[in-house]
């Protein structure tokens, strides 16, 4: 059986790494290795440009810890039709246009098939009254909505 499709989205290892003291951050930071350890067996674990290009730019010396993180997944690329949809999730004010990256990570997972993107962004990507409007868009452009979840909510048990 294939396993389904997790999209990495960049908040996933910045809260890895995060070093922050208040007992919010250190729950996230907990959930999120404990659920990296068994991702794998799981998942089949996937990021994209976007996700490389945002880590990249963190001026933190633990970017390269976090970098390091995807370096065995499949790496999604930005075609045309990624463009496209991304304009139309700005275009219906789903997505903020600065940054524009959510919008990209919505949009690479949807044209990708992804089956979940796994995310601490709960402003934008996991957050519970933008899940009409972007099931919408993934229904428009062709494409199956996708669970948008944190990796607490994929823990097993």
């Amino acid at each position: 059986m294939e396993k389904p499709n997790a999209y990495i989205e960049t908040t996933i290892p910045n809260f890895y790494y995060d070093t922050r003291p208040d007992p919010e951050m250190v729950a996230r930071r907990v959930w999120t290795r404990e659920w990296w350890e068994t991702a794998h067996t799981h998942y089949e674990l996937v990021s994209s440009d976007a996700v490389v290009e945002e880590l990249e730019a963190g001026t933190s010396d633990r970017v390269p810890l976090r970098m390091a993180l995807l370096k065995e997944l499949r790496v999604l690329k930005i075609s045309p039709a990624v463009l496209a949809t991304v304009q139309l999730y700005m275009r219906h004010k789903l997505m903020p246009a600065k940054p524009s990256g959510d919008a990209f990570h919505l949009a690479l997972a949807s044209h990708y098939e992804c089956d979940f993107i796994v995310t601490w962004n709960c402003k934008h990507l996991a957050n519970a009254s933008m899940r009409k409007g972007i099931d919408r868009i993934c229904r428009l452009r062709g494409y199956e909505p996708i669970v948008i979840c944190t990796p607490e909510e994929l823990l097993e048990g």
